[in-house]
């Protein structure tokens, strides 16, 4: 049974890269729901023109609407054999909605969270920097340069601290994804489809970990197990 892989993780967690790694190496879309928004600017549709009439008016999308634009796409082509899913669900009403769709596309739902410590996550946003030339990344505290505050590629360039990486912002961004996702884990977790992958590690481990968690959960479905 092909899956549907809900990847979750806080600001900083390493879920966007994780993510590519899944699409590079599994061959799987990676789908947000930013993106199918946007895409609406051009799509000449009735649940386009919609949609577009309610994002015009400041208003959030209801969960019936984001549903059926998620049930559109992924009933493409390149989603057949399965996809990642990136900023849906967000609430325990959206993953009922999800299920539903899952069971019509005959997936499996695969919850996976990578898990980092608060602390550490701070350091990570706190700590960027980038070189304004070549958009090299690095962290004052893990992937310092070899000189202060410049590039190892370009001496001549400052490196830069992005104004909303600062202690007080990073703060209040952790605790709205911990306020906003936690319903969201609970529910998960409660339905014994939670599965939990420790990110504070090498990005190679935290992927092995995650790969092994869609493959053992797709030979469990195939089993009969749950």
């Amino acid at each position: 049974m092909s899956k549907i892989i809900v990847l979750m993780g806080a600001p900083g967690a390493g879920k966007g890269t994780q993510a590519r790694l899944l699409q590079e190496r599994l061959h799987l879309p990676q789908i947000s729901t930013g993106d199918i928004f946007r895409s609406l600017k051009g799509a000449q549709t009735p649940l386009a023109q919609e949609v577009r009439e309610i994002m015009e008016r400041g208003q959030l999308v209801p969960d019936e609407l984001t549903i059926q634009l998620v049930r559109e796409r992924t009933s493409k082509d390149d989603a057949q054999e399965g996809y990642i899913l990136d900023g849906f669900p967000r609430t325990p009403a959206q993953a009922k909605s999800l299920e539903k769709l899952a069971g019509e596309q005959d997936k499996h739902i695969v919850a996976i969270q990578i898990e980092v410590p608060c602390d550490l996550l701070e350091k990570r946003m706190t700590g960027r920097r980038n070189c304004p030339v070549c958009n090299e990344i690095y962290n004052i505290y893990f992937k310092p340069p070899r000189h202060d505050n410049v590039c190892d590629f370009h001496p001549e360039a400052q490196l830069v601290h992005r104004g909303d990486d600062n202690l007080e912002t990073v703060r209040k961004r952790l605790a709205t994804y911990e306020q906003q996702t936690r319903p969201l884990l609970d529910y998960y977790a409660s339905k014994n489809l939670l599965r939990v992958v420790d990110g504070n590690r090498k990005r190679e481990s935290i992927y092995q970990d995650i790969a092994a968690v869609v493959r053992d959960e797709g030979e469990e479905v195939s089993a009969g197990v749950t």
